[in-house]
Order: structure tokens, then sequence, then C-alpha cells
């Protein structure tokens, strides 16, 4: 096996065994703290960022099929969350976009997720903390650049205008 091919199996392994931690206290943090499921929350957040999609853009965010998302996002519109907009150009092109009430309750939702990490991290050691700061801002910077690439490849997402 080469060096790289070594190394690439050793990012995957890493992020395989990262992504249950992380998730778990996300998970944890909006099941005891808020309303929402993490499906409705990654939802908002992917509208806050972006602006707008489309529901296959949702579903390729969710990683889930498009009559999920458009379960998801009827409900989302009846509790006054997001709303529909259709393309000014090409009518049969539908996007969602947040509400006010949406963005409110993604920041909202945001903030008490952010202190469960929070408080998480008050325990570590200073050391840790600067190793896990430098480690998790390289980590994001990749997966954003990975992230870019993969949605520069697919017209169903639109960016923050």
């Amino acid at each position: 096996m080469s060096e790289e091919r070594s190394i690439i199996d050793d990012i995957a392994d890493n992020l395989v065994a990262i992504f249950p931690i992380v998730a778990k206290t996300y998970t944890k943090a909006v099941r005891s703290k808020t309303e929402f499921t993490p499906a409705t929350l990654f939802t908002l957040g992917a509208l806050f960022h972006h602006g707008k999609l489309t529901m296959s853009g949702i579903g390729n965010h969710l990683m889930v099929p498009k009559p999920h998302v458009t379960v998801l996002v009827d409900k989302l519109i009846t509790d006054n969350l997001v709303e529909r907009l259709y393309d000014e150009s090409d009518r049969r092109i539908i996007y969602i976009q947040l509400t006010e009430k949406g963005r409110e309750i993604f920041l909202e939702a945001k903030k008490i997720i952010g202190k469960e990490f929070r408080d998480r991290l008050e325990d570590l050691d200073i050391d840790a903390k600067r190793r896990l700061l430098d480690s998790s801002s390289n980590v994001k910077e990749v997966l954003v650049d990975i992230m870019k690439d993969i949605y520069t490849q697919n017209n169903n997402c639109v960016k923050k205008q």
C-alpha cells in the first residue's frame, strides 16, 4: 500500500471515529434542550448558510431522499419556519428559504448547542484546548473545501446573496 493510500485510510478512520462523538453530543443537546429534531435543525442551518435551496439541495445536505425532505419541509412550512419561493424565470423551480421565525429559532438552537459544546470543553487543560482548536480549525477548513467542490458540481444549491 502506498504512503498516500495509508494516509487516506487513516484520515477516513479518524473522521469515522469523530463523527459519532460529535453527533452524540449534538443530538443530546438538541433533544434535551429544544423541541426540534436534528434533521430539522440541519435543514434550518443549511438554509441559514445558503439563503435558499431547492428540495434536492436540502436532500443533498441531509443526505436523504427527496420524499423524506418533502415531509420535513411541509412540517416546517406548517410551523412557519420556512417558505416556498418560485423562481421568477422558471416557475417549475421551487426554492425553500427561512422565515424570520425560522432564522430566530435556528440562531437560538445554535446558541444552545454551542453552549453544550463549550460546557464539555471547560474541563480540558489549556494545552488540550489549543490542540483541539488547531486540529478542529484544520479539519473544518479542509472539509469546507471538499464541500465547496461537491456543491460547485451540483447546481441545486444557491449561495447566499
